[in-house]
């Protein structure tokens, strides 16, 4: 006799010990996460409407954020320096998914001058060792062989999004130390979580995301951090109470034309993993997420210096990309150096071609919506 799938995510106390059998480690810092997490478990459980695959795959991404949670305590108590590492004048890249923002963010990290969250670092805090030596790293080993193996079994996906344990990546695998964080309720029908999520201030999120740039940057004074998350739309207030001198760029692009990639996007990242969310409820979901997104920064910008944010069309980034990070140059009042320019292009040049070169279809038609329904929806 067989047993059931299993369906369920597990509990707090399940996923408490897997992490600590994972790193040996038991401090979990504040409890300020449990209530989230406590919330989210149960969206999951009682609307997600998860298979045995979906079920385990969120495990695992759960059990990452607090294996992450747990190495970050441990790492600043071994490195107490961390505390006296200034954050300057960092910038953080934001928009609508689909907008530019991931090829924007590359290019400006691509400066030797800047630092970004590398994939592997996000995963595993630790101040970054010197990068010639982390091909023998073991865990920088383990990441990557994972995304290698990704890449040979979903080779579409790399025209979507591609992702490698060295590259620089988006920075809500920090605010996922805290359980805040879009990325749960663009992956899954959460309703619940994100409700509450909707209502929370993420202040203390990013303070910890703060402490954690600090962590990693330990080895890199003086560089420059360059983040790039669209979550950030949601949570400008704590943004800039964590970073009050940052330059936030947006990047636009209409919303009629990037929603479809959008809904794409999540659906090739979950394949199998629930009953509930796909084709029209994955529309539903993601376009009242983003719509509300937008709404809510659009608001909350108008509180703060003009002088600290800078509009990026997408349009201009794909025709002029040197140009484009030009302005963000001029924004900071800092000169492009030739290694910036030199960096810059050759990233550019190697994102046009190869498993980075963009390669996505889709159609708004595949998740129940039309033009006019979207653009109802981004009304302001």
């Amino acid at each position: 006799m067989t047993s059931a799938a299993r369906t369920d995510v597990g509990t707090i106390e399940d996923l408490h010990s897997s992490a600590t059998r994972a790193t040996g480690l038991d401090d979990f810092g504040d409890t300020d996460y449990l209530e989230p997490l406590g919330i989210l478990l149960e969206s999951y459980r009682s609307e997600a409407g998860l298979t045995e695959l979906g079920s385990k795959m969120f495990r695992f991404f759960l059990k990452g954020a607090l294996v992450a949670r747990l190495l970050s305590e441990a790492s600043w108590k071994a490195n107490p320096g961390y505390a006296d590492v200034e954050v300057t004048r960092p910038i953080f890249v934001t928009g609508l998914p689909r907008t530019g923002t991931t090829a924007l963010h590359r290019l400006l990290a691509a400066d030797p001058a800047h630092q970004g969250v590398e994939m592997w670092l996000a995963e595993f805090p630790q101040p970054r060792p010197p990068r010639d030596t982390w091909s023998d790293n073991p865990v920088y080993q383990q990441i990557q062989a994972g995304f290698e193996q990704h890449h040979v079994e979903n080779p579409e996906f790399m025209g979507l999004h591609y992702m490698d344990a060295a590259e620089v990546e988006e920075c809500w695998q920090l605010l996922r130390q805290s359980v805040m964080s879009i990325s749960y309720e663009s992956l899954a029908h959460v309703p619940t979580y994100s409700q509450w999520l909707s209502r929370q201030d993420w202040t203390p999120a990013y303070l910890r995301h703060r402490k954690n740039l600090q962590l990693i940057g330990l080895n890199d004074p003086g560089k420059r951090w360059v983040l790039k998350n669209p979550s950030h739309l949601f949570a400008l207030d704590a943004l800039m109470a964590a970073y009050p001198d940052a330059l936030v760029i947006q990047t636009h692009r209409p919303p009629t034309t990037l929603i479809a990639s959008m809904c794409s996007l999540a659906e090739h990242a979950t394949p199998g993993w629930s009953t509930t969310f796909t084709g029209a409820q994955v529309g539903r979901d993601q376009l009242e997420l983003w719509s509300r997104g937008l709404r809510e920064f659009s608001t909350a910008r108008k509180r703060y210096d003009p002088a600290q944010f800078l509009d990026i069309e997408f349009t201009d980034l794909r025709s002029d990309p040197m140009g484009t990070v030009e302005r963000v140059y001029a924004a900071l009042d800092t000169p492009m150096t030739d290694a910036a320019r030199a960096a810059v292009t050759a990233l550019d040049e190697e994102s046009q071609s190869g498993a980075r070169k963009p390669q996505h279809r889709y159609q708004l038609s595949d998740y129940g919506l039309d033009e006019a329904t979207v653009e109802a929806a981004f009304a302001v």
